[in-house]
């Protein structure tokens, strides 16, 4: 039996369904949370991937977030009039323009991620501690096996 044909296919389409749903529920709990907020999801996004990986061009996040260039440079503007981020011109060579995450991106990035861990806290609240490990263990190796893919 191959790697593929070991796991039987309910169990695939129910493991498929689960994380669809999961993933949906999740959305729809962030897209609560940041109502409270002044940004649109895709801000929040956009803010997260600066916030995680740093300055980055319009180009860079436009790829990181499966957008047209037009469409991040938009979201850009609206940021950078909220005080959310600042363009900043390169250096070496002034045709290079990098986004830079600001104070008040990263107070909302960091106020909106806490009040998701907390949700989810407490969600986890009927779990033992080493279902929680096991869990966050299986989790990583998905997320890793779809990085490799």
């Amino acid at each position: 039996m191959s790697d593929i044909e070991k796991h039987s296919k309910d169990t695939v389409a129910f493991l498929e369904k689960e994380l669809r749903y999961t993933s949906h529920l999740i959305k729809q709990k962030g897209r609560e949370i940041l109502s409270d907020f002044t940004i649109t999801p895709p801000q929040f996004i956009a803010l997260q991937w600066l916030h995680e990986s740093g300055d980055m061009t319009i180009g860079e996040l436009s790829n990181k977030m499966y957008l047209a260039f037009s469409t991040t440079t938009d979201l850009v503007d609206r940021m950078e009039k909220n005080e959310l981020v600042v363009r900043i011109r390169d250096e070496q060579d002034r045709r290079v323009v990098h986004i830079h995450l600001l104070k008040e991106g990263e107070r909302i990035i960091e106020e909106v991620i806490k009040k998701r861990q907390n949700y989810l806290h407490e969600l986890l609240v009927d779990f033992d501690k080493e279902e929680v490990e096991t869990l966050s263990k299986l989790l990583h190796k998905l997320h890793l096996q779809m990085e490799e893919d």
